[in-house]
């Protein structure tokens, strides 16, 4: 199946919102409503890149407490959107290089994106060259005049309430805005552009819970979907705890990586990926706990994907296993095991990489350091050893 690029302008204030912030950057379970768009997007394997377009005073922000906090590696760009949406829109499509010819765009307070959704859309560019997704009215719709008078009553058979994803052949996109930025015009959404073209939109089947999040009432609703998709309350039956433990072998000319933290010292640890002996015993702990093997058993050392890997990157593919099967991670705790060097500077940050990577709350997470008082192997400074314990809530 071809790839998709994806633009997310979120660039707006959203003034009904009655919030200082503005609505894509408000908490939601603990994450701003923009992650949680963007961590659904970027979990598609159809997606190739996304370009997301915020305020112009925003971009710096954006890039350090969005994408780098949240380590979402598929955003290929953050740009400055315009006054209109419009604006914003064809800033990120220009901003794609100019061999991608699919591109949908998403608003970024709709964080509640639909698994798959962007596969249909792909399916159907294969034939149309604009796509959307929507939803039929279920209300009965009436047409009414300034004074508040009923003027008409609309079929409800033929209305759809229209969404976002929507997809485009990039060239028609562009076109589209191009006429309107030319002629003045400013539609609701993009296919309204497009139509304007006299170019066919094709419809495809979205959600009812793929809800914008406009006003206050929204931001509760969107709470609750999401809590819905938990799993079901923990009963001491559905607890499963796991254990792990690595050791590697310090070495010279190799790089400290603990936590996913580069410490600086004057030798490292020896191994195929990076050797970070934490985040190992972490993900032989979540493992252990879903009875799905060890380690060496998904990543072996002699695959060579894996030479010189980033850990943290081995780490999320263990929390998709978790994801995959609807477990939740209740905390990790974990204990480093070194003579030297003092590790208490970079706990926290090895916690906050730890929960990132499993999109879990830092709270969850706590790491710990000890020395052997010289004695064994750590004590002779030959290695660095790491244990950890995860409790893990199964249905």
């Amino acid at each position: 199946m071809p790839k998709l690029s994806v633009v997310v302008p979120a660039a707006g204030r959203g003034t009904r919102m009655q919030s200082e912030q503005a609505k894509q950057y408000l908490p939601l379970l603990g994450k701003p409503v923009l992650v949680h768009t963007l961590q659904r997007i970027a979990r598609e394997p159809v997606v190739e890149g996304i370009v997301l377009v915020v305020a112009p005073d925003e971009i710096e922000w954006c890039r350090r407490e969005i994408v780098d906090r949240y380590r979402l590696e598929k955003i290929e760009a953050v740009v400055a959107g315009g006054e209109h949406r419009q604006d914003s829109v064809l800033a990120g499509v220009l901003e794609l290089a100019a061999e991608r010819k699919l591109v949908a765009v998403h608003d970024g307070a709709r964080p509640l994106l639909p698994a798959g959704v962007l596969d249909k859309l792909v399916a159907a560019l294969q034939e149309w060259s604009a796509v959307i997704t929507a939803v039929p009215v279920t209300d009965t719709i009436k047409q009414v005049t300034s004074e508040l008078r009923v003027a008409a009553t609309l079929d409800r058979q033929l209305l759809w309430n229209v969404q976002t994803p929507q997809a485009f052949r990039r060239e028609v996109l562009v076109q589209a805005h191009q006429q309107a930025r030319r002629e003045n015009f400013r539609g609701t959404d993009d296919a309204a552009l497009v139509e304007r073209l006299g170019v066919p939109v094709q419809v495809v089947m979205g959600s009812y819970d793929n809800i914008k999040i406009t006003n206050p009432p929204d931001l509760r609703r969107m709470e609750l979907l999401l809590r819905a998709e938990e799993p079901e309350p923990l009963t001491e039956i559905a607890m499963r705890t796991g254990f792990g433990y690595d050791v590697h072998t310090l070495v010279e000319g190799r790089a400290l990586i603990l936590g996913g933290v580069a410490i600086p010292w004057e030798r490292g640890l020896l191994g195929h990926s990076d050797a970070d002996v934490l985040v190992h015993a972490v993900m032989d702990a979540l493992l252990g706990a879903v009875g799905q093997g060890d380690i060496g058993q998904h990543f072996p050392d002699s695959d060579p994907r894996f030479a010189g890997i980033s850990s943290l990157d081995l780490l999320r593919q263990v929390g998709a296993v978790l994801t995959e099967q609807r477990k939740k991670i209740i905390n990790i705790d974990c204990l480093v095991v070194a003579q030297r060097p003092r590790l208490a500077p970079y706990r926290q940050q090895m916690q906050q990489n730890l929960a990132a990577a499993l999109e879990i709350p830092e709270t969850r997470v706590n790491v710990k350091a000890t020395t052997t008082e010289g004695l064994g192997f750590a004590g002779r400074e030959e290695g660095i050893a790491a244990y950890a314990i995860s409790l893990v809530a199964a249905n």
